[in-house]
C-alpha cells in the first residue's frame, strides 16, 4: 500500500498492453540504485532493443558528469530504456539530444506545456528544468538512455530554485502511466537517421541564438554566442563546436 494518494503507482500490466506493439518491454521496480545500472547490465548480456526499467524510488541516480538526480517514491518518471539505434556511429552523438526532444515532445502533446530544450538534452518549462536525460553507451551497438522527469514533485522536494515539476508548472497532467507512454512512443519515432527530428530538435532548443558562458574543464569559461548545433550533435559557440562531454556547465551570459 502506498503512503500518499496523489501519487500512485504505475500499473505495468496496462503499460505493456499499451506499447507492445510499439515493441517496448516495461519492468517496474519498486526501488534501485540506478535504473541505468540495470538496463546496461541486461544489454551486456544480450537483451534486445526496446526493455524499459522504471524505479518507483531511484536512491543512487546519475546526471551527467556524474551529477546526482533524486526524487522521491512516485513523485516523477525515472527510468531508463535500451536502445539499439539505426542512426550511423559519426551520429551516436545525437542519441541523448533526440532523447531529449522526444521528451519534449511528448509534454508538449499531452500536457499543454510550452517545453523547450537546453543544450544538449535538460527539458525545460518556463526556463525551469523538469527533465534530464543521461545517454551512456553499455555495449556495441547498444545504448541506454536514462530519463529523469520531475511530475508531482512540490516546490521544497526540488533541488534548486532553477528545478520544477510538471504540476508546479500547471500541465494539464500529471498521470505518469500517460506521459510515460507517450515519451515511448516519441522515442521510438526520433532514434532512427531522421533529419526532420534534428531539424525539430534545433527548433525547439532554448539555447540556440543566446548569449552562453561555456565552462570548461580547464582554462577560462567561453563566453559567446550559441550559432547552432553541428551534425555530430555538439553546440557551435561563435564558430567553435563543443561535444557535451566537453562541457562542465552551460549557463546564460550574463553582462
Amino acid at each position: 500500500m502506498y503512503d500518499d494518494l496523489a501519487r500512485p503507482p504505475l500499473r505495468p500490466a496496462s503499460l505493456n498492453r499499451a506499447l507492445a506493439s510499439d515493441g517496448w518491454r516495461v519492468e517496474v521496480l519498486p526501488e534501485t540504485e540506478s535504473t541505468n545500472a540495470v538496463v546496461a547490465g541486461r544489454a551486456r548480456a544480450g537483451e534486445p532493443a526496446g526493455l524499459v526499467v522504471v524505479a518507483e524510488q531511484q536512491t543512487a541516480g546519475r546526471g551527467r558528469l556524474g551529477r546526482s538526480w533524486v526524487s522521491p517514491p512516485r513523485a516523477g518518471l525515472t527510468f531508463s530504456v535500451l536502445l539499439r539505434p539505426t542512426l550511423p556511429l559519426a551520429h551516436w552523438g545525437w542519441v541523448p539530444l533526440l532523447s531529449g526532444l522526444a521528451v519534449a515532445r511528448a509534454l508538449r502533446g499531452q500536457t499543454g506545456l510550452d517545453a523547450l530544450l537546453k543544450w544538449p538534452n535538460d527539458v525545460l518549462v518556463s526556463g525551469r528544468k523538469v527533465c534530464g536525460v543521461l545517454a551512456e553507451v553499455a555495449a556495441p551497438g547498444a545504448a541506454v538512455v536514462g530519463i529523469g522527469l520531475n511530475v508531482t514533485t512540490r516546490r521544497e522536494e526540488l533541488p534548486h530554485d532553477g528545478a520544477s515539476s510538471l504540476q508546479l508548472e500547471g500541465s494539464g497532467t500529471t498521470d505518469r502511466d500517460t506521459i510515460l507512454r507517450a515519451v515511448l512512443r516519441e522515442l521510438s519515432a526520433v532514434t532512427a537517421d531522421d533529419a526532420a527530428a534534428r531539424a525539430d530538435y534545433r527548433r525547439l532548443c532554448a539555447t540556440l541564438g543566446a548569449p552562453v558562458r561555456v565552462e570548461l574543464p580547464a582554462g577560462p569559461p567561453v563566453i559567446g554566442t550559441a550559432d547552432g548545433v553541428d551534425d555530430d550533435g555538439r553546440l557551435i559557440v561563435d564558430g567553435t563546436p563543443y561535444g557535451a562531454g566537453d562541457v562542465v556547465h552551460l549557463r546564460p551570459a550574463t553582462p
